[in-house]
């Protein structure tokens, strides 16, 4: 089993990372392998609903979010990270996901996933808030932690300093391990994914 975790800052060893980082770790520690998946700092394309998605994912080619969407196809579970800017996430990982999820939310179906949010200060709830509505309207389960998933420090030295934001992000990897070999389990015994419906689609301007 594998984790992929997005790194959502253009920063690939920042306080967003430090945080994924320390979820890894856990993570190996109960036999769950991870990648964590940097953006970097190039341009990403807004999603235009252009309609134009294919098995590959976006029509867009020139950035990394079908390589992302390749990877999340084999992933079974997710952590998705971002710095706090102005009370929001970051608009580049917004983008990203906007993007992977209109394009291929199909191969996030029933996989268990968590999101991170790291900042100096403020702002974190608030972006918990964004990212996990891509969750509940892919059918994902979502894991919690002992606090909301949030980690303080301006840079990835100050963030190893807040104990309790690094005692969240183990305990979030113990949540997500448990869950996943639950899942595991319950294929081995025999118990399928749940029916899914998907006829009605209600337009309420004629």
């Amino acid at each position: 089993m594998k984790v992929l975790m997005l790194n959502g800052s253009a920063n690939r060893n920042g306080t967003t990372f430090t945080a994924l980082a320390e979820i890894g770790k856990i993570l190996e520690q109960e036999g769950i392998g991870y990648e964590i998946f940097q953006m970097g700092g190039e341009p990403i394309r807004d999603c235009i609903g252009c309609g134009q998605c294919s098995e590959k994912g976006c029509v867009f080619g020139d950035d990394a979010v079908n390589e992302f969407v390749a990877k999340a196809k084999e992933a079974d579970g997710f952590v998705f990270g971002t710095p706090v800017y102005y009370a929001h996430p970051s608009g580049r990982v917004l983008s990203f996901l906007d993007r992977v999820f209109y394009s291929s939310g199909r191969s996030f179906a029933f996989k268990p996933g968590a999101s991170v949010a790291v900042a100096r200060r403020g702002g974190t709830s608030s972006s918990l808030e964004v990212l996990d509505k891509y969750f509940g309207i892919s059918q994902m389960p979502v894991v919690g932690s002992t606090y909301w998933n949030m980690v303080y420090g301006a840079k990835g030295e100050e963030a190893k300093l807040d104990a309790e934001g690094m005692q969240t992000m183990r305990n979030l990897a113990r949540n997500m391990a448990w869950m996943l070999k639950c899942f595991e389990a319950g294929k081995e015994k025999g118990i399928g994914l749940p029916q899914t419906e998907r006829e009605s689609r209600t337009n309420f301007i004629r």
